[in-house]
């Protein structure tokens, strides 16, 4: 199924790819130069790789159409086709300060800036910058104000590129949409033009991204959660929070229910902790210096500061502290869905994905050194509980070690990675190891999740902490009665109720299985004088835990059934006089379509087993 949709797992993540982020780069230069050259008095701002493609930034004299990016995708194709050389160059701070400034570059100036002194600046040209080319002449055309020559185009850039714009295939690429951008995410500054862009090294790879991509925009959360009345975002409350309408929040409790009772069966302890806390608790654990442009200002409250919680983790460590705990005690698991409150730029959000309140399905381990490996086996086999009954069963893993700053001993952190791998390898999971890419206070695993057609999301996360037993003072009674520090352990596992809530959505295309739909069932009366019997159908069904509505529109039966349709209701029961006589209902899903005439008997236990199974009726 995944693999009709997208060309390969490689080539849907090019961070993996360098050909194809060589390919991204040198398409995003190719689209300034044009645009330069079409447009004149266009500055050129940023114009990295993203997931899946590229963008550049302009600030332009003109707003671009479709029609434009027609033009401009033409003239881009005329580039690659001229097979012009990619050429770097190293230059000096001031030279270039000098170009920067007569050429009226601002953007580019202010780049220049941000570069570390000691670090080399260079810049690529397309075209050579001394040597006589003959391309189409119409590629050559100075650009007032532009960053064009009479033989080639240069930009900033720390690489890496192709050598020429003929290794990339002319209709291997294309440019999307034009969407608005602050310089630098930053509402205070102008606003730019964003063309974004997709390429990749074959037209068919091109055209499978193009129709996952189709597919990805017909199951977009926002649009189906408005038409699904599953949640909001109310401006007039404020941009990235979220309002839970009665069915994505019953969708939710079914969530936080679900998540509750496995983890009292994994032998955790619930825990429920306040939204806010003195200031001085996240300057002791650190968040207040490492975290503070992602926190919101604090609050005066007698004269003392106050903060919304950015994090849960403090909060269980001071009940871990609350007592002194034996080494017989341990290990100690907490878990917590636990609300927090992070700053986000205007710019930065994004549906559910990225929000500035969102509630985390939170845990946190206290364990010994010995216990870190089978601890770590314990939530890699939770996690694989939990996101199996979702519906997710394909997973991307990677176990990031030690990076060059970090805190604690060589010991500890030897200790701890061993016990990661260990704890994989006893899956039997593959693997990357990402060297260096774990956090400062310890290793950590990462776990991706493949949803319906193909695209991974970040979820679950296991991370070993050093740090805060330290800051914390964290301490257990040994055998010998002496006190040590406890091995902390991080644990997510969907990550945020909202992140996954929107990937739920978009991995079912808001097409729920039956054990997860706000509403299982319809009752569909044909006329008036059907209801009563409606009604006594529906309250049989509710007695019996059953998620049921009955239809009181007063419509038309086929209106009825195509309202039901469109809120994908998993399963509807028509009821007209004859199943009135006969005590029946006449039932249709989703999934198998008509399965008959059937009594309350004969249906009930077959929606109960397909709802205990998390299967499909």
């Amino acid at each position: 199924m995944v693999s009709s949709i997208i060309p390969s797992q490689e080539k849907l993540h090019q961070q993996d790819h360098e050909q194809l982020i060589r390919i991204r780069h040198t398409c995003a230069h190719i689209l300034a130069m044009v645009v330069q050259k079409l447009f004149p008095g266009t500055k050129v701002a940023t114009g990295p790789v993203t997931e899946t493609g590229f963008y550049y930034d302009f600030d332009a004299p003109v707003s671009f159409t479709p029609e434009d990016l027609e033009k401009i995708t033409l003239e881009m194709r005329r580039v690659i086709q001229a097979n012009l050389p990619i050429i770097r160059e190293e230059v000096q701070r001031g030279e270039i300060q000098t170009e920067i400034t007569n050429l009226g570059e601002t953007y580019k100036g202010d780049i220049l800036a941000r570069i570390p002194l000691d670090e080399i600046i260079t810049r690529y040209f397309i075209g050579s910058p001394d040597v006589p080319v003959q391309p189409e002449p119409s590629l050559f055309t100075v650009a007032s104000g532009g960053m064009v020559n009479h033989n080639s185009w240069w930009d900033l850039c720390a690489g890496p590129h192709i050598n020429f714009t003929g290794e990339i295939h002319p209709d291997a690429f294309k440019l999307l949409n034009v969407a608005g951008a602050y310089w630098q995410g930053d509402e205070t500054q102008p606003m730019l033009q964003r063309i974004y862009g997709t390429a990749w090294e074959t037209p068919e790879d091109l055209q499978a991204y193009l129709k996952q991509r189709e597919e990805a925009l017909r199951r977009d959360h926002r649009k189906l959660g408005q038409d699904l009345n599953l949640f909001s975002i109310q401006e007039d409350a404020g941009g990235g929070l979220v309002f839970w309408h009665p069915k994505g929040a019953q969708i939710r409790h079914i969530i936080e229910d679900y998540w509750k009772r496995s983890h009292l069966q994994a032998n955790y302890q619930l825990l429920y902790t306040p939204h806010v806390a003195n200031l001085e608790l996240w300057k002791t654990s650190g968040h207040f210096d490492f975290y503070r442009e992602n926190m919101f200002d604090s609050i005066d409250v007698e004269q003392q500061a106050y903060q919304l919680k950015p994090m849960n983790c403090p909060f269980h460590v001071l009940t871990y502290k609350h007592q002194l705990h034996s080494y017989r005690e341990l290990p100690i698991r907490m878990c917590e869905l636990g609300t927090v409150y992070r700053y986000e730029r205007s710019g930065a959000l994004h549906g559910l994905m990225r929000v500035r309140g969102f509630t985390q399905d939170d845990g946190h381990i206290f364990c010994l050194p010995a216990q870190i490996a089978p601890e770590i086996l314990g939530v890699l086999n939770l996690t694989e509980q939990i996101l199996s009954d979702f519906g997710f069963t394909n997973y991307e893993v990677n176990l990031s070690t030690r990076p060059e700053k970090s805190v604690g001993n060589d010991h500890v952190w030897e200790l701890a990675t061993a016990a990661l791998k260990q704890a994989l390898d006893s899956k039997g999971w593959d693997y990357l190891i990402d060297e260096g890419g774990g956090a400062f206070y310890g290793p950590k695993i990462d776990i991706k999740i493949k949803d319906a057609i193909g695209r991974s999301w970040q979820c679950s996360t296991i991370q070993v902490d050093f740090n805060l037993p330290e800051r914390f003072n964290m301490e257990y009674v040994t055998p010998e009665g002496d006190r040590q520090r406890p091995i902390m352990i991080h644990r997510a596992i969907f990550g945020s109720l909202e992140r996954f809530f929107g990937i739920l959505i978009e991995n079912y295309a808001g097409d729920f299985p039956l054990w997860l739909a706000p509403v299982q069932i319809r009752l569909l009366p044909v006329s008036d004088d059907v209801r009563e019997y409606a009604q006594s159908v529906a309250t049989t069904f509710k007695q019996s835990g059953m998620r049921v509505e009955v239809d009181y529109s007063g419509e038309r039966l086929g209106k009825q059934i195509r309202t039901a349709e469109l809120e994908k209701i998993p399963v509807v029961a028509v009821i007209g006089k004859k199943e009135v006589e006969n005590q029946t209902l006449s039932i249709r899903t989703r999934q198998n379509g008509d399965l008959g005439v059937l009594t309350i008997d004969e249906i009930l236990p077959r929606l109960q087993e397909a709802i205990a199974s998390k299967g499909l009726i």
